[in-house]
């Protein structure tokens, strides 16, 4: 059921992840970058194959925003371009899944975040 404080709470993350497009644009890496990285956090929810605490924990280490910003903070003290770079892709990919309602995970569960229970895949028979 959409609400009005869910739409709120995307739109608030549609306009972090343009954000994240923007630092993005002014670093000095190629465009197709951008894409080609973004997903690579998810790399972080491997944990879930040992079990779902080790899973939540990864998951929530790679997806939380001041990981990203604590990153890029490093990057830009130093200098760093490529540390900048990580920290923009980690702070873009986190907005990038609030907004398709994949938030910070429990333990119990991986459908079970801090934006609520995503729902069961379709097609699925208990």
């Amino acid at each position: 059921m959409t609400t009005p404080m869910n739409v709120t709470l995307k739109l608030e993350e549609v306009a972090l992840f343009a954000l994240s497009v923007v630092v993005f644009s002014t670093l000095p890496f190629a465009w197709w970058w951008f894409p080609v990285l973004l997903f690579i956090p998810d790399i972080f929810m491997l944990g879930y194959l040992i079990n779902p605490r080790i899973g939540a924990f990864g998951y929530n280490l790679g997806h939380h925003r001041a990981l990203g910003l604590a990153v890029y903070g490093i990057g830009f003290w130093t200098g760093n371009a490529a540390l900048m770079l990580v920290g923009v892709m980690l702070f873009g990919h986190a907005a990038f899944d609030r907004i398709w309602g994949y938030g910070l995970k429990y333990t119990s569960s991986f459908r079970h975040t801090h934006l609520g229970v995503l729902p069961e895949p379709k097609g699925k028979t208990v």
